[in-house]
Parts: structure tokens; C-alpha cells; sequence
């Protein structure tokens, strides 16, 4: 399995929409692409430890393999992909993720 990760951070003000913009609209829309490969999407959120007046936001997207990604994303398959409204509401994110594979998951 392979993870992509991407970091963004969001004003304290804009959280909150941005939270809503990912949980109903751009996580059902990455759904509803039935992107071959794709095992689903999770979301992270905290008060930045740099910047106290700041949201981080990471998101996991977990693949079955990086052929998958590369489908999805093409060739340039770590360049952000960031809708115009989640743009706007924005003060600052990675412009690339990274991938990760996963080694080891156990649960215990």
C-alpha cells in the first residue's frame, strides 16, 4: 500500500469551511471518481505548533500501489491538486505530497 501526504494550513477563521469543504464535497468527489486502486482518504487537523494562529491540515490518501496514483495524477503524480475553493480559503500548503510505502501495519 502507498500513502500520499499532503500539508496545508488555514486562519483559525477559515478552518472550520475548509474542514467542510474536504469532508462534503472533495472527499465524496475523489470517491466518486472510483479511481482504480484508491482505498479511501483520512483527514487530520491541529493548531500549528509554528504558528499558533494557524490550522494544519494533513491528508492521507491511501493507494494500493504507486501505478495507482500515477493513473489518478499522471505522470507528475506528486504536483498538489487543490480545487480553486480550497485554494481560497488557504494560508499556505505544500505544492508536491510525498508517498510513502506502508512496510508494516499491525493493529494490536
Amino acid at each position: 500500500m502507498v500513502q500520499r501526504i499532503w500539508h496545508g494550513y488555514t486562519t483559525l477563521e477559515n478552518a472550520d469551511a475548509y474542514e467542510n469543504l474536504l469532508i462534503n464535497e472533495i472527499m465524496p468527489g475523489i470517491a466518486d471518481k472510483q479511481i482504480p486502486g484508491y482505498l479511501g482518504m483520512q483527514i487530520l487537523r491541529r493548531i500549528s505548533e509554528e504558528c499558533n494562529d494557524e490550522v494544519e491540515f494533513i491528508s492521507i490518501m491511501n493507494f494500493s500501489k504507486l501505478e495507482d496514483i500515477t493513473g489518478f495524477m499522471g505522470k507528475d503524480y506528486a504536483v498538489a491538486n487543490l480545487p480553486e475553493k480550497a485554494v481560497k480559503l488557504m494560508k499556505r500548503y505544500d505544492t508536491r505530497s510525498q508517498h510513502y510505502d506502508i512496510r508494516d501495519q499491525k493493529e494490536y
